[in-house]
């Protein structure tokens, strides 16, 4: 299904085939220039690979104002995917009651929505008739799906949703939703007569410890890379253009648009004789940020709102623990955005799965 990618193909340098709980080697955060064609990798010149680094799926990918003082609707929705957020913001009524808030956009932030609700309509019949507003507009389209990155809101969001006709994706692939709203807590929420310290609900995700990867999910290496930002751009095109699985979405909604393009951006690249139908299984699941968990010597995968997987492992020695430390801290200096690749093997031209990520916290409020 994936061409060969030519000039843009994901090859690794040189790699050593080992066991599963073998150890990569040391990160160096200040790479020699290598071919743009291929990865660039985090050791100089030695990159190795961990044989059956195990790959998770779990099933992935890429306001009209209603008595409201909040901003007006931008445009019409248009695109095939939403994503939402219901919930209480620092605001407080003349009742001393806080004040809710809706806010729906698309990815690229074409389209964009809010309206204040009373703590008295927080329901999903409330949410259902705010939504069909929007859908009522001349040109309107219904999306396929919209995102949610609040699981305590799940019943009512998920049920406004279904009734919509409209399937409902909790996920933390709600970069765009979550950029805007820490936009507004200083644009809007504390510039409004309204606001109140007091009224803050700190927002923290539930997150348990990793499951054990399912086997029919695992890769048969893995290895940490990095590739220039301008390259990454490039390669996320065939995604884009339907010619690859994976995900991306526009630096400038999640507040990225200022890092260069000759900037390197981390990721970790997962080889598999399986690569295609790993890659299929991959794109199920709303993959949020991979994480190198030194603690637990392994790759953690974070998909949907708190799901957690052990998608690969080492055995600690000083050179794992100061490869995995040196990519955590690669992925800190370009503000959490990192990449996910799956391809056949290391000499392969074929790229079968590519998913941009970011490891953010979610809005504090």
């Amino acid at each position: 299904m994936s061409p060969a990618l030519g000039a843009q193909r994901l090859v690794a340098p040189r790699t050593h085939s080992r066991s599963l709980l073998s150890p990569p080697s040391v990160v160096q955060p200040n790479l020699p220039t290598v071919r743009a064609a291929q990865y660039r990798a985090l050791p100089s010149g030695q990159r190795r690979t961990q044989r059956r680094g195990q790959v998770v799926a779990h099933t992935s990918d890429t306001a009209v104002q209603q008595a409201s003082t909040s901003t007006p609707c931008k445009a019409v929705p248009k695109s095939t995917v939403w994503e939402i957020d219901f919930c209480s913001r620092p605001l407080l009524d003349e009742r001393g009651k806080k004040v809710w808030e809706l806010l729906i956009c698309d990815p690229e932030r074409n389209f964009e929505y809010s309206e204040y609700f009373p703590n008295s309509k927080i329901n999903s019949a409330e949410l259902k008739r705010a939504m069909e507003r929007i859908l009522a507009q001349p040109g309107a389209l219904r999306p396929e799906k919209a995102r949610f990155f609040r699981s305590q809101m799940q019943t009512i969001i998920t049920k406004a949703l279904t009734d919509c006709q409209i399937k409902a994706v909790p996920s933390r692939r709600c970069f765009t939703v979550m950029s805007w709203i820490n936009e507004r807590l200083d644009t809007v929420y504390k510039v409004d007569p309204r606001y109140s310290d007091k009224a803050q609900s700190l927002f923290q995700l539930d997150l348990g410890p990793p499951e054990a990867l399912p086997d029919a999910l695992r890769g048969e290496q893995w290895a940490f890379v990095q590739l220039p930002l301008g390259t990454l751009i490039q390669m996320l095109k065939k995604v884009q253009e339907g010619e690859i699985f994976g995900g991306t979405f526009l630096l400038a909604t999640a507040g990225l648009q200022d890092l260069p393009m000759d900037i390197l951006i981390p990721g970790v690249v997962v080889f598999s004789r399986r690569a295609l139908p790993l890659a299929a299984w991959t794109n199920g699941l709303e993959i949020a940020a991979v994480k190198a968990d030194v603690q637990r010597s392994c790759l953690i995968l974070e998909t949907g709102v708190n799901q957690r997987w052990k998608y690969g492992s080492w055995r600690p020695n000083e050179d794992s623990i100061g490869e995995a430390e040196g990519w955590e801290i690669a992925k800190e200096g370009v503000s959490g955005l990192h990449f996910l690749a799956v391809q056949p093997d290391p000499d392969s031209e074929e790229l079968n799965g590519l998913w941009l990520l970011q490891d953010c916290e979610p809005p504090s409020i």
